[in-house]
């Protein structure tokens, strides 16, 4: 059975940057090599949090980064979504605010996601996070996705 992955909103925003910076143009090149290489490999899933952020910008390269959802499993976050966000808030585990960020691993972790592939690695896929995450996690009685970068799957720099 092939794992599932959760695709959070960096990951369509990188593929369809209109940023020109050599960082935004790196990612946006590890993002689409991810993509070509990668994403059947996997059950790729996303979620209406994804899909709402993606939403706030310009509308044709919204109309691109949707695309990229399309066929996929989308979740929609439940009661139970909106108290573990609340508890990642209260535990500082994610940003103080309800919606986009600290949404995204309450869904994956909820819905037994296996991998939650992003470029934030300021609030998702942060190191110094993870045992943090595991562990209240683990009191919440869920299980912890991978959190992932397309850099790490292909290396190169990030």
């Amino acid at each position: 059975m092939q794992k599932r992955i959760y695709i959070e909103t960096t990951i369509p925003s990188s593929y369809y940057t209109l940023r020109t910076d050599e960082e935004s143009l790196i990612r946006q090149k590890l993002t689409r090599q991810w993509w070509d290489e990668y994403a059947n490999l996997f059950t790729l899933t996303s979620s209406t949090a994804v899909i709402d952020e993606l939403e706030e910008g310009s509308r044709q390269v919204t109309l691109d980064r949707l695309a990229l959802l399309d066929g996929i499993e989308i979740f929609d976050p439940t009661v139970e979504i909106v108290h573990i966000a609340q508890v990642y808030m209260d535990k500082l585990i994610m940003p103080q605010e309800p919606q986009g960020d600290a949404f995204h691993l309450p869904i994956a972790s909820f819905y037994s996601v296996d991998i939650l592939l992003t470029w934030n690695c300021t609030h998702l896929a942060n190191p110094n996070k993870f045992d943090f995450i595991t562990r209240i996690n683990q009191e919440l009685g869920l299980t912890t996705p991978e959190l992932k970068t397309p850099h790490d799957y292909l290396g190169g720099p990030a």
